[in-house]
């Protein structure tokens, strides 16, 4: 067994105690902080969560806030997404991008008003990129990371546990769209989204002497929906192809290499940083793109480096996710294809850690 050493470099959470006390088996380290990877077992926790309601120490999507007269021309600069129609109380999925059109990270964005945004961050130090950005343009706007930290609420039974902390309404919350409510007194934001297929919501803490506190409540709440502590599930998300940034995709990937392309609007998101790059690449198109694989045999080991694909024993392409998918009874994938080999049903070969595997490019994800 390989420990963490704990310091002050690696954050705990306002959630860790509750955590820990859920009988945490496993952690990764995401955005300087303990994301649990595992609680019961991978596959006793996917299909709990696809039964049944998870509470999920989503901490780590730390959160970049925008204030100021400038913010929202900020945030269409790190964009080639078309924010103009964007209304306070809604969320995006936004690429954000380079001067290269490189993917720096694929966060949501959170409209507070017209001068405050929260960009909720997948792992890497986006706030540097977005300082630099804010100092190079001398732009009016206050860039720093809040006291907020996400609790996410994920599974079928999801509305029914929300609605018992935080009343009915929530049920109402459309996808990608937040409210605002009341725990302690104090407003929190709850948002329609998550990192799973299964539907729920995001509940942004500020505050970290608030954590436990509704992490009590919700357990307390949920006792008869079976809601246990939970983690994203790296089956689940390669099933419904919830892309990883650093494992799926780098700043070497344009958004429309990695299937994001319905989220650059290029021609119309004027001021994106990495617009004209991301013209190019859209008027001659991506030579390869995201894919989902099928791959055949018994379950693959973990996927904890790149693993080639094959077609005839020349390379076109790799694998960068996999797992075995006991609903669908195959080891499910993700990977990056060359464009002579990514249509659908089209036959490669995988290099495992445990040798070479038949496997089927997909068109199509599973869920």
């Amino acid at each position: 067994m390989v420990l963490i050493s704990p310091s002050r470099r690696l954050r705990r959470t306002p959630f860790s105690e509750g955590v820990e006390a859920a009988g945490v088996k496993a952690y990764t380290v995401y955005n300087h902080m303990l994301l649990p990877t595992v609680f019961e077992s991978l596959e006793a926790d996917y299909h709990h969560l696809k039964q049944y309601v998870q509470v999920w120490d989503v901490s780590c999507e730390r959160q970049v806030e925008l204030r100021g007269p400038d913010a929202g021309r900020l945030m269409q600069m790190l964009t080639p997404r078309d924010l103009r129609g964007m209304l306070p109380g809604q969320c995006c999925y936004v690429p954000i991008v380079d001067e290269t059109g490189g993917m720096l990270n694929d966060p949501v964005a959170v409209k507070l008003s017209e001068d405050r945004w929260w960009v909720s961050i997948a792992d890497s130090d986006l706030l540097f990129w977005i300082k630099g950005v804010v100092n190079g343009w001398r732009l009016d706007v206050l860039v720093d990371e809040p006291d907020v930290s996400p609790l996410a609420i994920q599974g079928p039974k999801a509305d029914d546990l929300l609605a018992r902390v935080f009343g009915d309404s929530v049920r109402d919350i459309r996808f990608f769209r937040f409210g605002i409510y009341q725990f302690q007194g104090r407003d929190v934001v709850i948002a329609r989204s998550g990192y799973s297929k299964q539907g729920g919501f995001e509940i942004y803490v500020e505050g970290r002497e608030r954590g436990m506190p509704l992490w009590r409540k919700l357990f307390e709440a949920g006792q008869d929906l079976n809601v246990r502590a939970g983690c994203p599930s790296a089956i689940e998300r390669i099933e419904g192809g919830l892309l990883s940034y650093g494992n799926d995709m780098t700043d070497d990937n344009t958004p429309h290499e990695c299937g994001l392309g319905r989220f650059c609007n290029t021609h119309t998101a004027i001021g994106c940083i990495g617009r004209d790059a991301l013209l190019r690449v859209a008027t001659e198109g991506p030579v390869q793109q995201i894919r989902a694989i099928a791959i055949s045999g018994d379950p693959v080991p973990v996927c904890d480096r790149v693993w080639p694909v094959y077609s005839n024993s020349k390379r076109v392409g790799q694998v960068t996710s996999a797992a075995w998918s006991p609903d669908f009874e195959t080891n499910v994938a993700i990977g990056m294809i060359r464009m002579t080999h990514w249509d659908d049903e089209t036959k490669v070969e995988v290099e495992t850690p445990d040798g070479m595997r038949p496997a089927l490019v997909r068109e199509k994800f599973w869920i």
